[in-house]
């Protein structure tokens, strides 16, 4: 299939948000780092880490942590395929029950309004990951809520289309 008209269109950032809140966009560095370290000492792999990353930002709809995650996903082991069916893994027998138990309660504390976390949901990641995983997934699950909520906001960074 050809495209008539194949150019791209320009997405423009709304706020340069790393120069106007340099701060607290440092913060926001800092707590993903913290959760990062929770991941670590939880023993949760790289794989689950960016796919629960993905997964959250393709629910808030941040193009570029889609972008970034998804890149980093593939780069760190997950196959393309995995990735590729992130969106609809309730229906897809390419997870393990502990990647599931992570996407549920991903879903559920980014859905937090509609959802407030129901208690099965937690108590699956608790059963799939015990009390010190599913808290450093929770820790994860908000850091990337936080640079999703700014990403989408402020459009603050852009995607760099890169060659197939």
């Amino acid at each position: 299939m050809t495209l008539l008209n194949d150019s791209l269109v320009p997405v423009s950032t709304r706020l340069d948000f790393d120069a106007l809140a340099p701060v607290f966009s440092r913060a926001v560095n800092q707590l993903d780092e913290a959760a990062t370290q929770q991941l670590e000492l939880a023993g949760i792999d790289e794989g689950l880490r960016e796919l629960v990353r993905l997964r959250a930002s393709q629910i808030n709809g941040c193009a570029y942590c889609v972008d970034l995650h998804s890149r980093t996903a593939r780069s760190v082991g997950v196959t393309a395929q995995r990735v590729d069916a992130l969106a609809v893994w309730r229906e897809s027998g390419l997870f393990t029950a502990a990647q599931r138990a992570a996407f549920a309660l991903t879903e559920d504390v980014t859905r937090l309004s509609e959802t407030h976390v129901p208690e099965e949901v937690l108590a699956e990641a608790v059963a799939e990951f015990g009390e010190e995983g599913a808290a450093a997934l929770v820790s994860l699950i908000i850091a990337i809520n936080v640079w999703n909520a700014i990403g989408v906001t402020t459009r603050a960074w852009s995607v760099t289309p890169r060659s197939a």
